[in-house]
């Protein structure tokens, strides 16, 4: 990957915008609304509390049957090219640590892996790279650096799966779902909206990938074990604008641009207008 560069600024946002009767609560900071094609499909009963969030993950899964083909995507292919919004983790850390862990003690599932450098949180995505031109990402990366806020503290909480992957909770949620609006108000201001709503997002850090169909109940068994292991905190300070393409059964990207934060998140703008 290429150096990247660093957008930033520090200006007045936009006041929050009006809320919709299927987002959560107002005094839980939620933008969220169930959607069936996201995992889980219903928001979790709280954006702030560890415990409750990694139930409500844990919930989900222990409704699956059977692990789906992660790489069974229409539309992705070894020469498509897409821009997307990532949290990254790269280097040594407590996190990488953890997941070395994790995927030591399931390699019996067979997953691909997740290496330490490709460990990421998706926070959204842009749009096809045939679409876009690097003049309007250079607006769009100006437009988020305008409406990002402070660096932040997540938790990478126990491990659960999802229909295809296994994966870290995290939590809390609110200071993602503040940045994922942010992001999308930055798209509009730009012209090129994010392809799903804040109402979708689902955060979350993957360590692995299944490549075929697998009966859940023997992935939930293995997991067991290590959803005991103990939360190791990880710092988010910057969100990346990268350039993401599939090689074989791995994801790799370059980054375009790095936005770095400054003020809280969460006093930020809240809707997807301009």
């Amino acid at each position: 990957m290429t150096e990247p560069s660093t957008t930033t600024a520090a200006k007045a946002a936009a006041p929050l915008g009006t809320r919709s009767d299927c987002w959560l609560p107002a005094e839980e900071g939620g933008l969220l609304a169930g959607d069936p094609e996201a995992f889980p499909a219903t928001p979790p009963p709280s954006l702030h509390d560890p415990r409750a969030i990694a139930a409500h993950d844990w919930s989900a899964f222990e409704a699956i049957a059977e692990m789906k083909n992660h790489w069974d995507r229409p539309g992705w292919t070894d020469t498509t090219r897409a821009y997307y919004w990532m949290i990254t983790f790269p280097g040594p850390s407590a996190l990488a640590d953890l997941a070395q862990r994790c995927k030591h003690d399931l390699r019996h599932l067979a997953l691909d892996p997740i290496e330490q450098d490709g460990l990421h949180l998706t926070m959204g995505r842009i749009g096809l790279t045939s679409d876009i031109t690097h003049r309007q990402l250079d607006g769009l990366a100006a437009n988020a650096a305008d409406l990002m806020g402070s660096a932040f503290t997540l938790q990478a909480v126990p491990l659960t799966a999802s229909r295809g992957a296994i994966r870290f909770t995290v939590a809390p949620w609110h200071p993602l779902i503040a940045m994922h609006a942010a992001l999308s108000t930055a798209g509009v201001r730009s012209g090129i909206p994010m392809g799903k709503p804040t109402s979708s997002l689902r955060p979350h850090i993957g360590i692995g990938y299944f490549n075929r169909p697998t009966p859940a109940a023997p992935v939930r068994d293995a997991i067991r074990p290590l959803r005991r292991l103990a939360a190791v905190d990880v710092l988010v300070h910057q969100v990346r604008l990268v350039e993401l393409r599939r090689e074989s059964r791995t994801y790799r990207w370059q980054t375009v641009h790095s936005v770095s934060f400054f003020r809280p998140i969460t006093d930020r703008v809240m809707d997807g207008g301009a």
